[in-house]
């Protein structure tokens, strides 16, 4: 049982529960709750959020599937891609803070991101992959390019062709950049020592390829985050897609916690972000686990609708709708919050959500949003 007092953006201090109130302090009470640090997912594509799940059979590499859907699917592509971009991108954004995500690492395209809820990072250079990025090996061996880190698919396949990719980046890497893998579903130990990091999305791995990375021999060469790619080939509910990565049982549970918190804040340089400690950046989650004995279990049950409080730089940017009665603080705008329904639970949540559904609707009819208005 902990307080946890916020000041400024950060964690002031933490102390054993009811020792820090004082007189005139503005305060969050909750009982039986768990709190974690704001999730950090390594891997989405923002502005590919509004998509459904494409994909028509098992393929053996992305570029497979890629051409699959452009001749299947080329007409479900076409109408999502008609939503103007800064709408897409900010349903991408409200889709990781649903989820208790505090920072995204964006892969594409650099993004214009206006009023972030969450941290977008894009200070790395994306390259999607050796068959879709043009000219790939001089980009990453460019004399002069700021960012010396490096986020590329790679070995997003089963067949040989997709280890035989990851052997052309190890070799065309002259100047020894570092670069973080995303996927490594054929990749192997000898392979990984390579490379920065590996992310992890199991989720999109086996909606495409029905296999996942190897991350139990992956990780003793390489540091291993986790990513939970777009809905364009995964669930949008992050909790799924961990509890998958669970039942994998090829990572221990505080490790696989480790991969959305402090392994990716370390690797991407965020500062100390992935924890809950005094003076640390105060991006945390209040949760109401419903399972287990214990903090970890309950942590591991949790869905989006369980989440309680998102707090994002020590402010809030979600909380549940049995908070409001504590929520009439001074200064407090409960004027810039959105009321809408996650799995039957209300939520309100920064931003006029229902304006930009109400929006994306217009230019896209059929779109099927995870959380209602009702």
């Amino acid at each position: 049982m902990k307080d946890i007092r916020i000041r400024n953006g950060r964690i002031q201090q933490l102390a054993p529960a009811g020792s820090l109130t004082a007189e005139g302090e503005e305060y969050f009470l909750f009982h039986r709750a768990i709190a974690f640090p704001g999730l950090i997912n390594s891997h989405d594509h923002l502005d590919f959020n509004l998509f459904p799940q494409l994909g028509n059979r098992i393929y053996n590499n992305y570029r497979e599937w890629g051409k699959d859907i452009q001749e299947v699917n080329k007409a479900e592509i076409a109408r999502v891609l008609r939503i103007p971009l800064p709408l897409r991108i900010r349903w991408g954004i409200y889709k990781n803070l649903l989820n208790g995500i505090t920072t995204v690492v964006n892969h594409g395209r650099q993004l214009r991101v206006e009023e972030p809820l969450i941290t977008v990072y894009q200070r790395s250079r994306s390259l999607h992959s050796p068959a879709f990025e043009k000219n790939w090996k001089w980009k990453i061996n460019f004399p002069f390019i700021k960012s010396r880190t490096f986020a590329m698919h790679l070995g997003e396949g089963t067949d040989k062709e997709s280890s035989r990719e990851i052997d052309s980046m190890i070799k065309w890497n002259i100047f020894r950049r570092n670069v973080i893998a995303i996927h490594g579903v054929a990749m192997n130990p000898q392979q990984a020592a390579a490379f920065r990091a590996l992310i992890w999305c199991p989720a999109s791995n086996y909606f495409l390829l029905n296999k996942t990375a190897p991350v139990h021999t992956l990780n003793k060469q390489m540091d291993i985050m986790l990513g939970t790619d777009s809905t364009l080939t995964a669930s949008w509910n992050l909790w799924e897609q961990l509890r998958m990565a669970k039942k994998e049982k090829m990572i221990p549970d505080k490790e696989l916690l480790n991969m959305l918190t402090k392994i990716p804040a370390k690797t991407w340089g965020l500062g100390d972000c992935g924890n809950i400690a005094e003076g640390c950046q105060a991006d945390l989650v209040i949760a109401a686990g419903k399972n287990g004995v214990n903090a970890i279990d309950r942590f591991f049950s949790l869905n989006p609708e369980d989440l309680l409080l998102v707090i994002h730089h020590g402010n809030i940017r979600m909380f549940d709708a049995a908070l409001l009665h504590q929520a009439d603080l001074p200064g407090f705008e409960i004027a810039r919050f959105s009321k809408i329904s996650v799995n039957g639970r209300w939520k309100y949540v920064e931003g006029d959500l229902p304006g930009l559904m109400s929006r994306i609707s217009q230019y896209y009819p059929a779109v099927a949003f995870p959380v209602s208005l009702s």
